[in-house]
This record gives C-alpha cells, structure tokens and sequence, in this order.
C-alpha cells in the first residue's frame, strides 16, 4: 500500500522531479516516467487544495454543524 503523502512532501517531490528533468542528465524513458509521477502529483496535490479551499470556506454554526461562510453585505 502506497504511503500518502502530506501537500508539503507533494511539492518537495515536484520541486525535485522539475530540477532532475530541467538538468537534462536524464535519459528519454526516466523522462516520461518522472514526468507521469509528476502529473499524478500535481493532480493529488491540486485535489488538496481544493479540498482545504472547501474546509477554509465553511464556518462552524452554533450548533456544531458545518454550514457555507457568507459575509452580508449590508
């Protein structure tokens, strides 16, 4: 089972394939292979956010129940 890993890591793991690939050290199939790890991160980690973007947006009601944030504009 694959560990998963925290958005920091995500990012790290991005930081360090994008440096690899831009070197230009590493041969066509190593290429492609990072480049697909890359893509599956970068979609893993966009999900993340979006998620986090969802929780940031709700505010916890007096009753203890999620409920959308919404600022009157009065």
């Amino acid at each position: 089972m694959e560990k998963q890993m925290k958005l920091e890591e995500e990012l790290e793991t991005l930081e360090n394939i994008i440096k690899e690939l831009e070197s230009g050290d590493t041969n066509l199939d190593d290429a492609i292979n990072k480049y697909t790890e890359a893509m599956k991160i970068a979609k893993s980690a966009s999900n993340k956010l979006a998620k986090a973007e969802e929780q940031v947006n709700k505010i916890l009601s007096e009753n203890g129940n999620l409920e959308d944030f919404e600022v009157n504009k009065e």
